[in-house]
């Protein structure tokens, strides 16, 4: 009885002591905050991205499968117009591809590429989930040709410019470029890079990736927002 009361007395303080030792380690660790991401893509389903449009939408659910449940996903569609096809969660695959396949089918009055007015609305989408605390992030896959209507095209002597603008307001937003011809990326990298590092934001958030690279951008996309 003795020798058991004797223990206790020794146990417990050991017990009480390494609690308190817990218990202030604990109240030191700060776990990182968690901020939900809106992925925004943009889809060129132009007859002259034909040839690419199988791999482009595999490569969408493929960075969908590297967000949160809690993350949310736009797609556009890109073509002589530019339209949304879906809006919802990014763990709905099904939902993804079938929007994916459903608008997507070829059709040869369908003459264009409005890139500029997808990213004009992509740019729209990013300001108002930034204002709701997503971290926005914009893919556009496609060739970057421009073709048919020309207001609807991207105007590469104001896109720097307006760029800049908006990392005023969106400083963590993302853009990514995959799959145009490497001499087309190579334009845009040189040409939104210096807008870019010039609004303090940083070189990783201009994500550039010919076909033969998506590998490789897939992984830089999920460190740029967090994933």
């Amino acid at each position: 009885m003795f020798r058991r009361a004797l223990m206790l007395g020794i146990i417990l303080p050991v017990i009480v002591y390494v609690g308190k030792l817990v218990a202030v380690w604990a109240s030191g660790v700060q776990l990182g905050e968690f901020r939900p991401v809106c992925a925004i893509f943009l889809l060129d389903v132009s007859a002259s991205n034909r040839n690419l449009l199988y791999k482009e939408q595999q490569t969408v659910l493929r960075l969908a499968k590297r967000l949160d449940s809690e993350d949310h996903a736009r797609i556009y569609v890109v073509t002589q117009d530019a339209y949304e096809i879906y809006d919802g969660f990014p763990n709905k695959l099904v939902a993804m591809r079938t929007a994916m396949e459903k608008n997507s089918k070829f059709d040869a009055n369908a003459y264009g590429t409005a890139y500029g007015l997808a990213i004009k609305k992509a740019v729209g989408d990013a300001l108002r989930y930034k204002a709701e605390g997503y971290t926005p992030a914009i893919v556009v896959l496609g060739d970057l040709e421009n073709e048919g209507a020309v207001d609807k095209q991207i105007n590469w002597n104001t896109f720097p410019k307006n760029l800049q603008n908006t990392l005023k307001y969106i400083p963590d937003l993302s853009l990514t470029f995959l799959y145009a011809h490497p001499q087309k990326l190579d334009f845009v990298r040189q040409a939104l890079l210096p807008a870019i590092t010039d609004s303090n934001a940083k070189e990783s958030q201009l994500i550039i990736a010919s076909e033969e690279n998506v590998d490789i951008a897939t992984r830089k996309f999920t460190a740029a927002v967090g994933r």
